[in-house]
């Protein structure tokens, strides 16, 4: 069995681990297989990693194979590759909401799996993944590959698969949340004359260096949230009108919605 790793599916959240997996492997050491042709030709132009247009033949290349398809897409997939996967390889799904057990079951494999759940950043090496590991017995350097995996595109905490659908919503949809505020704090300058596009490095940078700050010192975010907010200052008037207007319930209920969402996949 060779020590590849093969995808099947190369949506965007594929190909930003490609692209991950290329900072430390060979493009001789990948391998991908998608549904559509033209997408598998064209990845294979930029990244020079061979595609397989049978996942049967790809699954006999590879022992590290990622599930990097939509939910809805696993039973179909299934059908094609169940029974296939041999003691030997490993299974790494990125499917949300489905369980070890459930892929355990659907591929009828006693394969060991790992059920990660990384978020588009990856694209740009700055990811963050949660991952967790079936009760298999895993040696210690296929420990190591799959940490070094997950480590070249961004970071990765090690979580129990009972939190997995709680890394969904920390994590998984949260740049979309993140995104949605660059774009509005970027509108809000605007509205004051910056430029459209100044307006969004100002708001982007500002996310970033916030974020690097609570990593970096290791300080509560409401300790940093004080430092800024000078007594009777402007800081504290914008911040008493975010909770006027319910900016954290509106993020918790969102989060509630994504838990909700994802608990229903099946």
């Amino acid at each position: 069995m060779k020590e590849k790793i093969g995808w099947i599916g190369m949506g965007h959240m594929g190909y930003a681990m490609l692209k991950g997996a290329l900072r430390y492997k060979q493009p001789s050491e990948l391998a991908f297989n998608d549904r559509y042709l033209s997408h598998m030709e064209e990845v294979k132009k930029e990244t020079g990693v061979e595609f397989y247009r049978d996942k049967k033949e790809m699954l006999q290349n590879v022992k590290y194979s990622i599930l990097a398809i939509k939910p809805q897409s696993l039973l179909e997939v299934a059908e094609e590759i169940k029974g296939l996967f041999t003691k030997e390889q490993i299974i790494i799904s990125i499917l949300p909401g489905v369980t070890i057990k459930d892929l355990k079951e659907i591929f009828k494999t006693e394969a060991k799996i790992v059920r990660a759940m990384p978020n588009t950043p990856a694209l740009i090496g700055e990811g963050m993944t949660g991952i967790s590991f079936s009760k298999d017995s895993f040696t210690e350097e296929e420990k190591q590959e799959i940490l070094k995996f997950f480590s070249s595109f961004g970071k990765y905490e090690i979580v129990e698969e009972d939190l997995m659908n709680a890394v969904v919503c920390a994590s998984g949809s949260s740049p979309a949340y993140v995104y949605m505020f660059i774009e509005a704090l970027a509108d809000s300058a605007v509205k004051y004359g910056i430029p459209r596009q100044s307006a969004y490095t100002f708001a982007a940078q500002t996310v970033l260096g916030s974020a690097k700050m609570v990593l970096e010192t290791g300080q509560h975010p409401g300790k940093l949230k004080d430092d800024v907010c000078s007594p009777g200052g402007t800081t504290i008037a914008a911040v008493s009108a975010l909770e006027e207007y319910g900016f954290r319930n509106a993020i918790i209920k969102a989060a509630d919605q994504c838990y909700e969402k994802v608990t229903k996949i099946k």
